[in-house]
């Protein structure tokens, strides 16, 4: 990003933010609630447009050309897009559809991937918030991307589904280049090598962890 900025109205939700992430890197937007992190990642995505600045996603520029950015980026938002009456792969080979790949691989690989197999033929209604998480992960990785996006990843997890999204999340970050947003300090400690640390959207921090 390049002094990227968000305002609504006269109120400025992330302000001349620059950073740049390289392949492989796990990273982390930590900051409190109203900091700016969520704010941040749709304009990564391309969701939301900046007021001013720029992001460029492996040399591309997300507001010139979203589609090409989107097709490598897996996003999981912090509230998640899920169909409560679809089973989950019912609605991973929906989603698989729209990302244009084959669902009867990609779902195989994406509930593997996340442990989901017990639950694969249960209605999303009937999981758990931990349960849901990790349908919201499997979504995002269906196409393979190589950039992963996730907000809030662990929030409202109990201790067992928390460790469980942190190893999944090192995991994944041997195949995508993974940024994450928390307001818990612990949780940047146990997953991220750095951390880009956010106040009232400004960045005030930059530093690897070690």
């Amino acid at each position: 990003t390049d002094q990227l900025t968000r305002c609504y109205g006269d109120f400025r939700a992330v302000a001349n933010v620059s950073f740049a992430i390289q392949p492989g890197e796990i990273v982390g937007l930590l900051g409190h609630n109203g900091a700016g992190k969520t704010t941040i990642m749709k304009m990564l995505t391309g969701y939301l447009e900046p007021s001013s600045g720029t992001v460029r996603v492996d040399g591309v520029d997300v507001e010139k050309d979203p589609l090409t950015v989107q097709s490598q980026l897996g996003y999981l938002p912090e509230n998640l897009p899920l169909y409560p009456e679809m089973s989950v792969s019912d609605y991973l080979a929906f989603t698989a559809k729209l990302r244009g790949v084959d669902p009867r691989m990609a779902v195989q690989r994406a509930i593997a991937a996340t442990d989901l197999q017990e639950k694969a033929l249960e209605p999303i209604s009937t999981l758990s918030r931990g349960f849901k998480q990790r349908v919201g992960v499997a979504q995002a990785i269906l196409h393979e991307p190589r950039f992963l996006i996730l907000d809030e990843p662990t929030n409202g997890l109990d201790p067992n589904q928390t460790q469980h999204m942190r190893d999944l999340s090192k995991r994944l970050s041997s195949n995508a280049t993974v940024s994450l947003s928390t307001h818990i300090v612990q949780e940047v400690d146990a997953i991220c090598e750095r951390a880009l640390n956010l106040r009232d959207g400004e960045l005030v921090l930059d530093g690897r962890l070690q």
